[in-house]
C-alpha cells in the first residue's frame, strides 16, 4: 500500500471512530439525563443535556444554514489539502480527529437542528467528543506544521 493510501485509510478510519464515539456518548448522556438535570462529575464539571444550535460559545445561534455552510466548506478545504499531502507524517491524525468531529456534530445539526452537548466543566460552556476531537484535531496539524529544527541548529 502507498504512503498515500495509508495516509487516506488510517485518517478515514480515525474520522469513523471519532463519530462513532461521539453520537453514542450523545445518545448514553441525552438517555441518562431529563431536561435541565446536572449530574456531578469530578473537578466541578458535570453531565448535562445542553443543547446548541451555533458554533463555539453559542455564536451564530440563528444562523443554521450559514453554520451548515461553514461547516461544509471548512471540510472541504481540510480534505483539499489533505489530498495534496496525505503522505505527510501525522497529518492523518489531525485531519481524522478534525474531520470526525465535524461530521459527528454536523450529523446532529441535520438530525436535530441542533448539537447535543453533555460535558459541563466550571467557568465554560458545555461541549461533547466532537468539539474535542476538532480541537485536538486542530492543535494537531499545527504542531505537524511547526518548523523542525535541522540537526546542528542551536
Amino acid at each position: 500500500m502507498s504512503p498515500a493510501a495509508r495516509g487516506w485509510l488510517r485518517a478515514l478510519g480515525l474520522g469513523f471512530a471519532v463519530v462513532v464515539v461521539d453520537q453514542v456518548s450523545k445518545v448514553i448522556a441525552a438517555a441518562a439525563l431529563g431536561p435541565g438535570e446536572r449530574v456531578d462529575l469530578v473537578l466541578g464539571f458535570e453531565l448535562v443535556d445542553v443543547r446548541n444550535t451555533g458554533i463555539a460559545f453559542g455564536l451564530l445561534a440563528d444562523g443554521q444554514i450559514l453554520v451548515l455552510a461553514v461547516t461544509a466548506v471548512a471540510l472541504v478545504l481540510i480534505l483539499g489539502y489533505f489530498a495534496l499531502h496525505p503522505s505527510q507524517p501525522g497529518l492523518w491524525i489531525g485531519v481524522g480527529l478534525l474531520v470526525g468531529g465535524a461530521v459527528g456534530n454536523l450529523i446532529d445539526r441535520v438530525r436535530l437542528n441542533e448539537v447535543v452537548d453533555f460535558i459541563d466543566p466550571p467557568a465554560w460552556p458545555a461541549f461533547n467528543v466532537a468539539d474535542v476531537a476538532i480541537v485536538v484535531g486542530i492543535v494537531a496539524i499545527v504542531l505537524v506544521h511547526r518548523p523542525h529544527p535541522s540537526p546542528g541548529d542551536e
